[in-house]
């Protein structure tokens, strides 16, 4: 049987193609043919706010992946469509995450059309976008409306879903990274990053958006430096390449009275360095201002780090009690959050996080969008 994926994967980076790239792996080892289609253009230069949008890591040579597709171009669209068409697959799982990919995606999948015994199903990261703008409800409704069915990581997305299809979305909560690597020594990772190798490590992980709240975090670990008295020296390591606000940050963080206890690693994050992060850290905080899901808490999950996370969206849903902290997204709760941290359990944590990791695995992922898709198919 055959799946085909229709989203970012090689050479384009970040997030989104790690995770189609790695779910393509999961259906290879399950025993389908896996085909992957992706952008020969996917963000018109003027709209990026990167430094680059494309890879620096070798092709993988394990998967088929067809660049071909202009996110601005209809023409592309149907030559994309029609090659689909040819494919012959079962099952068609298309990645729909910003409002500004509706017309070329939904386009394609109206191209491809609905037929009996084939299934396509939209997994949705984003009904409704983080930086709202004018007509966003409008290029969500004409994506949605070319699927088949639906599959979100969280309820919050699955909720915000409904309000465009009364087509129920199937919750499958997010997998754990795991093609990152293996955990590393802490004093390896530390010098390989150059931080101090005795100090108690905050990491603030991704693209740096003004959802996010990395303000609120810096305000709030000052408030915590000065506020705390401290047997070791804590830093916050902040990892991640600037998409808005770079000049507001390095405004705080300079006249920050704890500015020498911030490190700024602003740049995009290879693969190949993603472990020494997350194995330099004894905490991950997440201060978003909103949210979905995020990648970053199976990140954590994966690499069996503690959580601060604010209680927004569906980030608190993967941090039960013993596997982090909730706090409100403001400077106070935070820097509280930061404190209470350095009691934390680790022995119960640790048992805690490896019991928990069982049930966010690729394989139950999978099959779980396997079943909807047999389903789909026994009804019609």
């Amino acid at each position: 049987m055959k799946v085909i994926i229709i989203g970012p994967a090689y050479p384009w980076r970040g997030g989104l193609a790690t995770f189609n790239e790695r779910m393509a792996r999961e259906l290879i080892d399950t025993g389908y043919e896996v085909v992957m289609y992706t952008f020969s253009l996917q963000y018109p230069a003027f709209l990026f706010p990167g430094k680059t949008q494309y890879s620096d890591s070798k092709p993988p040579k394990d998967l088929v992946i067809h660049s071909c597709i202009n996110s601005i171009n209809p023409i592309s669209w149907i030559k994309t469509a029609k090659k689909i068409q040819k494919e012959n697959a079962d099952i068609l799982i298309v990645r729909y995450w910003m409002p500004f990919m509706a017309p070329c995606l939904g386009s394609i999948l109206r191209i491809i059309g609905k037929k009996k015994n084939k299934v396509r199903i939209a997994l949705v990261d984003n009904a409704l976008p983080h930086e709202k703008r004018p007509g966003d409800s409008l290029l969500t409704r004409f994506f949605v409306t070319s699927s088949d069915k639906f599959v979100t990581m969280s309820k919050k997305v699955a909720s915000d879903l409904a309000l465009f299809t009364s087509e129920a979305a199937t919750v499958i909560p997010h997998p754990l990274y795991d093609n990152f690597g293996d955990k590393r020594n802490a004093l390896e990772a530390r010098k390989k990053l150059h931080i101090p190798d005795d100090a108690y490590v905050y990491l603030f992980f991704g693209f740096i958006r003004q959802y996010k709240g990395l303000d609120l975090l810096v305000q709030a670990f000052t408030q915590f430096i000065q506020t705390n008295n401290h047997r070791k020296r804590c830093i916050l390591l902040i990892a991640g390449e600037f998409y808005s606000g770079e000049e507001e940050i390095k405004s705080m963080i300079a006249q920050s009275t704890a500015a020498g206890s911030i490190f700024l690693h602003d740049k995009f994050i290879s693969d190949e360095d993603v472990a020494y992060y997350f194995s330099a850290a004894d905490c991950v905080v997440q201060p978003y201002r909103s949210a979905t899901q995020s990648g970053v808490t199976p990140l954590a999950y994966h690499f069996e780090v503690p959580m601060i996370v604010t209680d927004v969206g569906a980030l608190a849903d993967m941090v039960p009690p013993g596997i982090g902290l909730v706090c409100q997204p403001n400077e106070a709760s935070l820097s509280m959050a930061l404190a209470q941290m350095h009691a934390f359990d680790l022995d119960t944590f640790t048992k805690i996080i490896r019991e928990e990791k069982k049930k966010y695995s690729w394989n139950s992922f999978i099959h779980a969008i396997l079943s909807l898709a047999e389903k789909s198919k026994q009804n019609g």
